[in-house]
């Protein structure tokens, strides 16, 4: 901060200009990204669902009106070949092919949004319960990493080409448990992939890994991050996994495997959902944990939700299941994400789901309702958690985040980096556009 001010003039205001310029982090390091998972949003558009706001207006169009709320940044799955998917899977929610993702990451970027690729590496769900090799990748003449690598980039220069770069990649989905385990055979049997197997194990007591299968997770989180670097060498790559919040153990031996395998790799990526990993406390101890072992890592909630209606999951989240009570759960979650400095993303899950306007008998887009949306599936109203999330992108950024991006922010700090809704009138310094700026 003794750099900052070197000289004072004027009556009045008292301006400190700034050495700034030494500083040359990229912006994506500076500011908190904020928004949901939304990789149904063109199909319940086609298939004709209303959104409305809180007040019932009928919403133009979606993506303009969360950046209006001031949500910045969409997610969005990427499976390798969804038509391979069940019945039950595809009712589900499963179809992103490159073809769908290419369209509506398009649209994010137009919108002005930041757009976060997930790749699942399958043709659906990747999880902590399974992750299944492509059908087109189950026999291999040749080693599998280099597939990895081959369809990474193939992906990624479809959808730079198509004008929708990703800003974020995610390479794999929760794999706390590595990935590509097995393949599907022709008769629908799992198959273990065997030496080219990526999955890893935790020992007895859940504290640490096995070596069982490491050095080939290890080459295909490689391979993927070779490619995204070659591609998009400004979009940070997120190592996503779950456990942080119910066993915050295993997930610092986790990334401390990553690190002894020397992944490439941006930012540390959690689920959290409380009807399944307890109350926010857990969460605040497990980010507590991971920070203290890898302090140069941003970390971001890449999935959270809690309901409005109807009970989820096996825990009680302590929030009753109405607007409110998804309200409260996303003001406290944010104010505890606020206070841990190398957390710079929150994003909901499955936020666009709305019935509302869908004939169930001819147009509907999953087989059972979400309701842990952001959208009334009843009334198609936005609700009022999705009014909550941008309090955490407005949220103290730190003076770091100031310093950062302050000649293209127009925005009023306080020294501590408080983001201020408007010019100050109280007396005291302020940082605006690069300069220390005191009001008498």
């Amino acid at each position: 901060m003794g750099k900052m001010n070197r000289f004072i003039k004027a009556k009045g205001w008292v301006i400190g200009l700034s050495l700034f310029h030494l500083f040359t982090f990229s912006p994506l390091h500076a500011q908190k990204f904020v928004g949901g998972d939304i990789s149904l949003l063109p199909t319940y558009e086609e298939h004709g669902a209303n959104y409305m706001d809180k007040d019932g207006k009928k919403i133009s169009d979606v993506l303009t009106f969360l950046k209006e709320q001031g949500l910045n940044t969409m997610r969005v799955r990427l499976f390798v070949d969804p038509s391979k998917a069940s019945t039950e899977e595809k009712g589900q929610g499963v179809r992103q092919d490159l073809e769908y993702v290419k369209m509506l990451g398009k649209k994010i970027k137009e919108a002005g949004l930041c757009f976060m690729l997930d790749f699942h590496y399958s043709d659906t769900w990747a999880d902590p319960g399974q992750q299944i090799a492509p059908s087109a990748w189950a026999i291999y003449s040749w080693y599998p990493e280099d597939t990895f690598y081959k369809y990474t980039k193939e992906s990624l220069e479809a959808l730079v080409a198509a004008g929708a770069t990703p800003d974020f990649i995610q390479t794999g989905n929760e794999i706390s448990f590595g990935m590509h385990w097995n393949y599907l055979d022709e008769k629908g049997k799992l198959v273990d992939l065997g030496q080219f197997s990526g999955k890893v194990e935790a020992n007895s007591a859940w504290t640490a890994y096995t070596d069982k299968n490491w050095d080939n997770f290890a080459k295909y989180l490689k391979y993927a991050g070779k490619a995204c670097r070659e591609v998009c060498p400004e979009a940070k790559i997120i190592i996503h996994t779950e456990q942080c919040a119910n066993n915050p153990t295993l997930d610092v031996a986790f990334f401390k495997q990553i690190e002894a395998h020397e992944i490439d790799y941006d930012i540390i990526g959690t689920s959290y959902y409380p009807y399944y990993k307890g109350p926010i406390s857990n969460l605040d101890k497990g980010l507590t944990q991971l920070e203290k072992n890898f302090p140069d890592k941003k970390i971001m909630v890449v999935e959270t939700g809690c309901g409005y209606h109807y009970k989820m999951g096996d825990k009680d989240t302590g929030y009753s299941l109405t607007y409110e009570g998804q309200r409260n759960y996303t003001a406290d979650l944010v104010s505890m994400l606020n206070n841990h400095q190398n957390v710079n993303g929150l994003f909901w899950w499955f936020l666009e789901a709305n019935e509302y306007g869908l004939d169930w008998n001819t147009k509907r887009v999953t087989d059972g309702w979400y309701n842990a949306s952001l959208f009334d599936n009843e009334t198609g109203r936005a609700l009022p958690a999705l009014y909550e999330l941008k309090n955490f992108a407005n949220g103290s950024l730190g003076i770091q985040a100031v310093l950062t991006d302050g000649l293209q922010d127009k925005n009023w700090y306080s020294l501590d980096g408080q983001h201020l809704n408007k010019k100050p009138t109280k007396k005291g310094i302020y940082i605006h556009h690069l300069q220390k700026i005191m009001i008498r």
